[in-house]
């Protein structure tokens, strides 16, 4: 269970799947900059950065080393930190092999499985449920094996072994191969009876009547579905697609949670 006492004036924000480094720099140069833009624009007001995984499209923390790059970003996280905005980031299946990294360099909190957020204000009670969404709900057989695999210690530890040109290169090809595939014939379209984000959600709900706000990326499916009479499963979406149109965010203040399309910065 996460807590928050929301102070008033301030704001929690919430995103998800950026996937930095892919396919290629140039791409994840142009993301990383509206990335920037955005968290300049919630620098202003926010008190809690709730970051739902896959900030990387691979990440792995070496002994001495972690990957290149993405220094604007990282940069500016540390300036809210610096500033006394928490940062909390939720650990996805493209970024399983965060450890203590963030932590000490950020003092983020670090989360490996989903959790319930309890954000109370002067005016209201906020229930979430929230995680990065990866292993959830019924089928993916698959994928829970595969990250069984990944999260294994040993599994770890060989990995460990390769030089990171090689472990960086090899995890890089795998992923881009797969996402230029789903770039090109589009994202499988969301259907309600077999999302597995959506099946885990509902069966918690059943056992949770108090959450209210279901909140998960992965899926690349911007939504703010309704589940049951009162509560809302909202998909964070992702910021790699074209000219940003799954690029979503949630922002909860003393009154109400915003469900809010992002909008790049001219000239990128």
């Amino acid at each position: 269970m996460i807590h928050l006492n929301l102070t008033s004036g301030k704001k929690v924000y919430f995103a998800s799947d950026f996937h930095l480094g892919f396919p290629d720099e140039i791409r994840s140069r142009e993301r990383e900059k509206a990335l920037v833009s955005w968290l300049e624009q919630v620098q202003k007001d926010a008190q809690d950065l709730f970051l739902m995984g896959d900030l990387f499209d691979f990440w792995f923390e070496y002994k001495t080393a972690v990957p290149r790059g993405f220094v604007r970003f990282l940069g500016k996280l540390s300036a809210l930190a610096d500033q006394g905005i928490q940062i909390h980031i939720f650990v996805g299946n493209h970024d399983l092999w965060m450890w203590d990294y963030l932590e000490k360099e950020l003092g983020a909190k670090i989360y490996r499985e989903p959790s319930d957020l309890k954000i109370t204000t002067a005016n209201k009670l906020f229930q979430l449920h929230i995680g990065h969404g990866d292993g959830l709900g019924p089928g993916d057989t698959g994928y829970k094996i595969l990250k069984k695999v990944f999260t294994n210690r040993l599994a770890q530890w060989l990995f460990g072994f390769l030089h990171p040109n090689v472990g960086i290169s090899l995890a890089n090809f795998w992923s881009s191969t797969r996402k230029e595939s789903t770039l090109a014939k589009g994202e499988d379209a969301f259907q309600a009876e077999t999302d597995f984000i959506l099946a885990y959600v509902r069966e918690t709900a059943a056992k949770k009547p108090e959450i209210e706000s279901f909140v998960f990326g992965h899926r690349h499916h911007p939504m703010a579905f309704p589940v049951g009479p009162t509560a809302t499963y909202y998909n964070l979406g992702d910021w790699f697609n074209p000219q940003f149109k799954n690029a979503y965010y949630l922002q909860i203040d003393e009154n109400k949670i915003d469900f809010i399309h992002f909008n790049a910065p001219s000239g990128v």
